[in-house]
C-alpha cells in the first residue's frame, strides 16, 4: 500500500513540538497533522512567520509531510470551546474565525503543507438552518480565496453535531459555493462509522474525488468517541484498501486528541496496528 501515515499533534500536547516531531520521525511516520495551538506553533503569538520557518526547516530535516489542522479547543476564546465558529451570531466572532483560517492557509503555504483542515461549527441556538448555511458560505469564502492564491486546498471536515455533519453536508456546501476548486473534504474514518448511512469503506470510495485530508481512529456506531485501534467496531482492512485504491496522496492522520497523556505509546501502537492491517495477505 502507498498510504502515508501521520499522527496529530492534538494527541501529543504534553510534548514540545520539536520533541513530538522527532518522535514521529523515529517511529517511522510519514508526516504530522499539526494543530495550530498555544503549545504547538501558536497562531496568535508574535513572530509567527519566523517560528513557522523554524518548523518548516525541522520538518524538512526529518522528512515529514504536514497537514495544518485548526481544531484547537480554546485558541480564539479561552472560555468557549471551539468558539467563535464560522457560524457565530456575532459578525466579529465569525470574522475572527475566518481570520484564523486565513492565517492557517499562510502557515500551510510556508510549511509546504498539502491541505488546511477546518470545520463548520455547531449551529447556534435560535439560528435557522438557512441562516447558518448562509453564514458558512460568507465566512469561508475569504478562506477559499486565500487558499486559491496560496495553492493550498481547504479540507472541511464533517463533524458529528455540527451544521456540516456528514458527507451529504459537504456536497451541499460545495453546491452552494459553486464547486470552488480549493474546497475539498477531510474524511474522518471514525465519523463514517459513527453516523454515515454506508460503511466506512464505501464512504472512502464515495468521497475519493474530493479527498484532501484523512483522519483515522476507531469508533462505535452512534457514539462520537475517538478510540484507540481495536477498541471500536471498524473493520480496517477494507477501509485501507479502499483508501489506497483512490490514489489519495495526502496524509492519513491518527486522531486521538483525548489520549495525549499516553501520546508516545499511542503513536507507536497506532502505526504498528495500521501497518499490520494494510499488509498484503
Amino acid at each position: 500500500m502507498t498510504i502515508r501515515y501521520g499522527y496529530g499533534t492534538n494527541g501529543l500536547t504534553d510534548l514540545r513540538l520539536d520533541d513530538a516531531l522527532g518522535l514521529l520521525a523515529d517511529l517511522g511516520y510519514d508526516g504530522v497533522g499539526l494543530t495550530l495551538d498555544h503549545m504547538h506553533l501558536d497562531p496568535m503569538a508574535p513572530e509567527l512567520a519566523a517560528r513557522t520557518r523554524k518548523v518548516a526547516a525541522r520538518l524538512t530535516e526529518l522528512g515529514l509531510g504536514v497537514t495544518v489542522e485548526t481544531g484547537a479547543r480554546y485558541v480564539l476564546d479561552p472560555r468557549r470551546k471551539h468558539g467563535p465558529t464560522l457560524l457565530d451570531p456575532d459578525p466579529e466572532g465569525r470574522a475572527a474565525r475566518t481570520g484564523l483560517l486565513v492565517t492557517a492557509v499562510r502557515v500551510a503555504a510556508d510549511l509546504g503543507a498539502h491541505a488546511v483542515h477546518c470545520f463548520s461549527g455547531i449551529t447556534p441556538d435560535g439560528t435557522d438552518p438557512d441562516t447558518a448555511w448562509k453564514r458558512l458560505e460568507e465566512s469561508i469564502t475569504p478562506v477559499l480565496d486565500a487558499a486559491r492564491a496560496a495553492g493550498v486546498p481547504v479540507a472541511i471536515e464533517p463533524e458529528p453535531g455540527h451544521l456540516l455533519a456528514d458527507i451529504a453536508g459537504f456536497h451541499h456546501l460545495r453546491t452552494l459555493l459553486g464547486d470552488p476548486e480549493p474546497l475539498g473534504l477531510t474524511l474522518d474514518i471514525g465519523h463514517c462509522q459513527c453516523l454515515e448511512p454506508v460503511s466506512p469503506a464505501d464512504c472512502v470510495r464515495d468521497a475519493g474525488p474530493w479527498l484532501r485530508h484523512v483522519q483515522i481512529e476507531d469508533m462505535r456506531r452512534g457514539v462520537h468517541e475517538h478510540l484507540p485501534f481495536g477498541d471500536g467496531e471498524i473493520d480496517f482492512p477494507p477501509v485501507l484498501a479502499a483508501l489506497d485504491a483512490t490514489g489519495y496522496q495526502g496524509l492519513t492522520v491518527v486522531e486521538l486528541p483525548r489520549h495525549s497523556h499516553a501520546g508516545p505509546d499511542m503513536a507507536r501502537t497506532s502505526l504498528d496496528f495500521l501497518r499490520s492491517m494494510g499488509a498484503p495477505a
